[in-house]
């Protein structure tokens, strides 16, 4: 099953994805179980527009450096307990999208994630319990102005400005995260190429974690970390992101300065 959120020009709407076809829901599946209204909606709609698929109403919660490679590659050494970050909800923008790059950044990069819809009020839940709160799965790109990254001690500049967390196209309930290709291409051309396997810490121990601190809240997204291969991205580039079993998330890039 795959959950989308949509715009025809009116309200947010909630939808199940049948092949080219929407199958439009009665609210929110986060809060009230899934009950098509009998309503169907073609994916080809000239006026449709896929929106975010989930606006956290509390915290977007990102991990660093949870994949070795991509924490080589930037010149760090692996963390011992997940390295926690916070972008706001201000943060989010959905697919095609644009990413609007801040004028007080020369460069930012792209960052391809698994992302995690939180679907229970959840505190300090247990590994072996964590994936019982989780709603679903997205794709996430972990935006980040880089050179403000490596200038500032703290991430909240370089990580949360607006338009730093695309997630998207649709939530998938039930996925088996376990061991997933997360890719990011720029242009058509791969710059990123890992798999969920390579995690150093899996989605159950990072959703326990996360909850140990805060109290994670339904539609609370947690950004599980990219794989090797970031790299710039400039005015006038198409970033398109994408998990195994989810699809593909795409964003044009552009700068008004």
């Amino acid at each position: 099953m795959r959950i989308a959120r949509f715009t025809t020009g009116g309200d947010p709407r909630y939808a199940i994805v049948d092949g080219g076809e929407l199958a439009v829901l009665t609210g929110d599946p986060l809060y009230m179980s899934v009950q098509p209204t009998g309503e169907q909606v073609s994916l080809d709609r000239d006026d449709l527009r896929l929106l975010a698929p989930v606006i956290p109403r509390s915290k977007v919660i990102g991990v660093g450096r949870n994949y070795a490679d991509h924490a080589k590659e930037m010149g760090n050494e692996t963390p011992v307990v997940p390295m926690l970050f916070l972008k706001p909800n201000t943060a989010v923008i959905g697919p095609d999208d644009p990413i609007v790059l801040p004028s007080w950044s020369a460069e930012v990069h792209h960052e391809a994630e698994l992302a995690v819809v939180i679907g229970k009020v959840t505190k300090s839940v247990s590994a072996e319990r964590a994936l019982e709160r989780v709603f679903g799965f997205t794709v996430a790109n972990d935006v980040t102005a880089r050179d403000i990254q490596r200038a500032e001690q703290q991430w909240t500049r370089a990580k949360g400005f607006d338009g730093s967390c695309p997630l998207g196209p649709w939530i998938v309930p039930g996925l088996d995260a376990e061991d997933l290709q997360v890719s990011a291409r720029v242009n058509g051309q791969v710059r990123q190429d890992g798999r969920t396997s390579d995690m150093l810490f899996d989605v159950a121990t990072l959703v326990a974690f996360a909850s140990e601190v805060f109290t994670l809240l339904p539609g609370d997204v947690i950004l599980t970390g990219t794989p090797a291969g970031v790299g710039p991205i400039v005015h006038g580039d198409v970033v398109e992101c994408e998990v195994e079993g989810i699809g593909v998330l795409r964003n044009p890039v552009v700068r008004r300065d």
